[in-house]
C-alpha cells in the first residue's frame, strides 16, 4: 500500500478510510491490463479520485543509531474531470513528513490547494512539492532519479538523496493491485532499491545519516471496500538482499484480504498468493486512547521466511488530521533486516 486516505468531507476521520469509496461516478477506474508508462505515470492522475508519492527510509549515523524518514504527498480530486486552473481548481493536496529515533518521534503536516502554485506534481523532469517541502530529480535529463527530498518543521528538517540502484518494480499484476475480492483495486508501483545519504536537523542538532530508502506510488478511484476497515502494510529491505512488501486489509468480518510481493536480489519480484502468507500481531502499544499492534509475526512458508517485526519507537503515531501509526522496525528470525510498517483504521 502507501499512506492514508484523506477526504475534505469525511465525518470521523479517525475511520473514514473505506468511506473514500463511496461515490466514485464520473472518476477514472482502475482496470487490469493497462500498461504503467515512466516518465508520465511518475506524475499526477488528475482524472483519478485519490494519489500518492510516498518516501521511506531506514537511517544510521556515525555511531550506529536508527533513524527513519518519512514523506508523503496525497492528491484528492473533489470533482470528477477536473482540469480548472487558478483558484477554480478542486484537486487539494496534503503532506506529511517524520523523523523517528528510539527516543523521539517527529511529525508535521500541511495543506494546500492545486492550481495556484502552491502544490503539484510534474513528470519529466520529476518534481512533487508542497510549499518547500519536495521530491525532485537532481538530474533533469533523468527519468525519475536520483532524487533529493526535503521537509521542514519547527522542530526537525531533512534534506536526503535517493539513488536508485534497479529500476522499479511493478506491484500486483504488472501494476494492477487487487484490494478485495469485490473489484478494489490500484495501480501501484514501488522503487525499493534506493540508496540513502544526508542529513537529519532535530532540536537544532545535525545528524549525518546513511541507509536505505523505498518509494510506493499508487492511484486509484476506490481503493477500499465499504467493509474494509483499514491495513496492516509493510516494506522490508532484508539482509540477504531481498525485498518484501506485505499488506493485510482488515473486514468487518475478520476475512481478511492479504497481498504482497517478493523482490529478489537480482531484482527479480514474484506476487505472493493471499494463501501463502500469514501476518500476526503481537505485543500491543497503547497511544492515542486505542490499542495498536507495534509487534508482528510475519510467515511464508513457500519463502521459508518466519520473521518477527519490533518497533524502533512503539510510540510512532502520526497525530494528524486522519491518524494512523507508521514507523521504522527491526526484523529478526530467518531473516533479519529493517524497514517500515503502516497501520490505519485503529
Amino acid at each position: 500500500m502507501a499512506a492514508t486516505l484523506f477526504t475534505a468531507h469525511a465525518q470521523t476521520p479517525d475511520k473514514g478510510f473505506a468511506g473514500l469509496g463511496d461515490d466514485v461516478a464520473g472518476y477514472a477506474q482502475v482496470v487490469p491490463g493497462r500498461q504503467l508508462r515512466f516518465p508520465a505515470d511518475h506524475g499526477a492522475h488528475p482524472d483519478f479520485r485519490v494519489e500518492w508519492w510516498y518516501v521511506t527510509a531506514n537511517l544510521k549515523d556515525s555511531a550506529g543509531a536508527s533513524y527513519g524518514v518519512q514523506w508523503t504527498l496525497f492528491r484528492q480530486a473533489n470533482k470528477p474531470n477536473d482540469r480548472d486552473e487558478g483558484w477554480s481548481s478542486r484537486q487539494l493536496f496534503m503532506a506529511h513528513a517524520a523523523i523517528t529515533s528510539r527516543d523521539t518521534h517527529r511529525f508535521a503536516e500541511r495543506f494546500a490547494r492545486g492550481g495556484v502554485g502552491q502544490a503539484g506534481v510534474e513528470a519529466a523532469p520529476f518534481r512533487a512539492w508542497i510549499d518547500d517541502w519536495r521530491l525532485q530529480s537532481l538530474d533533469t535529463t533523468a527519468d525519475f532519479t536520483p532524487l533529493e527530498v526535503r521537509a521542514s518543521a519547527k522542530d526537525f528538517s531533512y534534506a536526503l538523496r535517493l539513488d536508485a540502484e534497479r529500476g522499479v518494480v511493478l506491484q500486483g499484476e504488472g501494476g494492477y493491485s487487487r484490494k478485495s475480492e469485490q473489484g478494489q483495486a490500484s495501480y501501484y508501483y514501488s522503487q525499493p532499491h534506493l540508496r540513502v545519504s544526508g542529513s537529519l536537523m532535530i532540536d537544532g542538532k545535525s545528524v549525518a545519516v546513511t541507509g536505505q530508502g523505498w518509494i510506493d506510488r499508487e492511484w486509484s478511484s476506490q481503493p477500499l471496500a465499504s467493509n474494509q476497515t483499514g491495513w496492516d502494510w509493510f516494506s522490508l529491505h532484508l539482509q540477504s538482499g531481498d525485498k518484501l512488501m506485505l499488506f493485510r486489509l482488515r473486514h468487518a468480518d475478520g476475512k481478511h484480504f492479504y497481498a504482497g510481493n517478493w523482490i529478489g536480489a537480482d531484482g527479480r519480484s514474484v506476487g505472493l498468493e493471499s494463501k501463502s502468507i500469514v501476518m500476526t500481531p503481537g505485543a500491543t502499544t497503547r497511544i492515542a486512547g486505542r490499542g495498536v499492534p507495534t509487534s508482528w509475526t510475519l510467515s511464508i512458508p513457500s519463502r521459508k521466511l518466519e520473521i518477527t517485526t519490533a518497533p524502533v519507537n512503539p510510540r510512532s503515531w502520526m497525530d494528524a488530521r486522519f491518524k494512523y501509526w507508521e514507523g521504522p522496525v527491526k526484523v529478526s528470525g530467518s531473516h533479519a533486516g529493517e524497514g517500515y510498517l503502516e497501520m490505519t483504521g485503529y
